[in-house]
C-alpha cells in the first residue's frame, strides 16, 4: 500500500492532483482542504495517501495532514460512506469542526454535507462518536491559491469544485452571486469557495 507521495506537483484541480515521482505520475484525489494547501505547480510536494482497490481498480486519496487522513479512514468505515462522500465531507467542514459535530451529535451541521442525511448522520455519530478523539486536531492552513488568476476562471473552478461535492448547479450559481457580492473585487479560490459554502450551508 502507498502510505504517502513525495514528488513534484505537475496539476492540480480542486478535485485531483498529479504528483510525478521519478518520472511515474500518480493521481490523486484530494478534498478542497487539501487542495488550498498545495504548492505551485513544478514545486516539490508531500502527500498523506490512502489507497483503495475496489475491483481491478487502484484510487489513491492524498492528503495534507495526517489528521485529514485518519477523519477520513475513519469516515470510509461506516456502511454506506464511500470515498467520495468522505472527501465531500472534508470540503465542507475542516476536521476540528467535524469531529466536534460528531462528538456532540449535531445533525444539522453534519447534514450541510453534500449527501449525508438526516439517516447517514445519525449513523456517523453513532459509529464514530467515541473514536474521533484519536485524531489530533491541526489548525495548519496555507492558502497557495495565486489572486491573479482571471475572475472568470476563479468563479468557474469554484463551481465546478462544488457541483463535484454534490450540490446542484442552479443553487451554487446563485450561491457564487451572492458570495461575491459580499467579497472584495481581489479574492482566491479558496476565499470564493469558502464563502460560496456558507451561502448554500443558509440553504
Amino acid at each position: 500500500m502507498i502510505a504517502s507521495l513525495s514528488g513534484t506537483l505537475t496539476s492540480k484541480t480542486p478535485q485531483d492532483a498529479i504528483i510525478s515521482v521519478q518520472g511515474v505520475g500518480y493521481q490523486v484525489f484530494i478534498a478542497l482542504s487539501t487542495y488550498f494547501t498545495l504548492p505551485d505547480i513544478n514545486a516539490t510536494v508531500q502527500v498523506f495517501v490512502s489507497t483503495h482497490i475496489r475491483n481491478d481498480t487502484i484510487q489513491l486519496f492524498g492528503f495534507s495532514t495526517t489528521e485529514e487522513k485518519q477523519a477520513f479512514s475513519l469516515l470510509t468505515t461506516i456502511s454506506g460512506v464511500g470515498p467520495k462522500l468522505a472527501l465531500s465531507a472534508l470540503s465542507t467542514l475542516p476536521v476540528s469542526d467535524l469531529c466536534t459535530a460528531i462528538e456532540s451529535g449535531n445533525i444539522e451541521t453534519l447534514g450541510s454535507i453534500p449527501g449525508v442525511g438526516k439517516k447517514s448522520a445519525s449513523r456517523m455519530v453513532l459509529e464514530l462518536k467515541d473514536k474521533t478523539t484519536r485524531i489530533m486536531m491541526s489548525d495548519s492552513q496555507q492558502p497557495s491559491t495565486s489572486p491573479t488568476e482571471p475572475t472568470n476562471f476563479l468563479q468557474e473552478e469554484a463551481a465546478s469544485a462544488l457541483i463535484n461535492l454534490g450540490y446542484r448547479t442552479p443553487e451554487v450559481n446563485k450561491a457564487i452571486t451572492l458570495a461575491l457580492s459580499k467579497m472584495n473585487e481581489t479574492y482566491e479560490l479558496e476565499d470564493l469557495i469558502r464563502t460560496t459554502l456558507k451561502e448554500l450551508a443558509k440553504g
